[in-house]
């Protein structure tokens, strides 16, 4: 009696173009194992419509669902399988490729779905900011100014980035935050506030490099106000995942951070900006999602 295969649901953002969609269908045909998997390709129609297929494709029992992008598209694939049993699989197809970096998952297709194949699952944790799940991490301060700039951008890429991080970090006013860390009080003027699950925010800049998405914890990342002259030898450091040693920095690990300003209306969660209220809650749920990796 032949084994059941498990079933997969491919979805694609489309707007990663015709030909990158030709080498997904190519890759999947020639590298996947059809003797353990059958698949179907999906690909998105409009914003967070990655949410509605994940959650369709995890009520009609898909194995896994595969997120075909950046730590965006990964964002809206957890939040559709959220509560579920179906597992998320990686093939990185954004730009920074934050998370898939984190777990190690090549950049390679071919060698992504080879992930695939291998079928280690293991349970990740999932990081909520006031209720919205995501998985690499989330910021307030300059870091959700230069995604709300990158989303803006007709190019995209390290050059892009980088470029972005330098024209706005000499601009940039830092504000005072009231943080609390599982109950503790700490209040700092900073440039970089971010809470992290994943290690990076992309192209190997790691925010939060000794971070793991497997130990129930959030890593909280504070860059305080610092000389802009030195912007280069911090921007080596994260490269480096060297950031946390900073005479500038201040780490610390928690399960419940809130953070808040008066001014504070802008976020962002693995790279997308969006608005939020003046006090941000992060919250996490460990072990709670399956994912395929090395």
């Amino acid at each position: 009696m032949s084994k059941k295969k498990k079933h997969l649901v491919i979805i694609v953002n489309p707007k990663s173009g015709v030909e990158r969609q030709k080498e997904i269908q190519n890759a999947v045909f020639d590298h996947l194992d059809h003797e353990q998997y059958t698949y179907e390709i999906i690909h998105t129609k409009y914003a967070k419509h990655g949410i509605e297929l994940a959650a369709e494709a995890a009520k009609q029992g898909a194995y896994a669902v595969v997120a075909v992008g950046g730590d965006g598209s990964i964002n809206d694939i957890i939040a559709g399988l959220s509560g579920t049993d179906t597992a998320l699989a990686i093939i990185p197809k954004g730009s920074g490729n934050g998370m898939a970096r984190t777990m190690h998952i090549p950049l390679n297709t071919a060698e992504a779905i080879q992930i695939i194949n291998k079928g280690n699952l293991i349970n990740m944790d999932v990081a909520f900011a006031n209720g919205q799940a995501y998985i690499s991490n989330a910021g307030v301060a300059f870091d959700a100014l230069i995604a709300k700039k990158f989303a803006r951008s007709e190019k995209r890429g390290f050059r892009v980035y980088s470029w972005l991080v330098t024209k706005h970090m000499w601009t940039y006013k830092e504000w005072k935050w009231e943080i609390t860390i599982d109950g503790k009080r700490v209040d700092e003027k900073a440039f970089i506030v971010n809470v992290a699950n994943g290690q990076q925010f992309g192209y190997n800049f790691k925010i939060a490099p000794t971070a793991s998405y497997t130990d129930g914890l959030l890593d909280l990342v504070i860059v305080r106000s610092f000389p802009k002259i030195l912007g280069g030898a911090l921007v080596l450091r994260l490269i480096k995942g060297t950031i946390t040693r900073s005479l500038f920095v201040k780490h610390y690990k928690g399960k419940e951070i809130t953070i808040s300003h008066p001014g504070l209306n802008l976020m962002q969660t693995d790279g997308d900006a969006h608005a939020c209220d003046n006090k941000v809650t992060f919250t996490i749920k460990p072990g709670s999602q399956k994912v395929l990796v090395p």
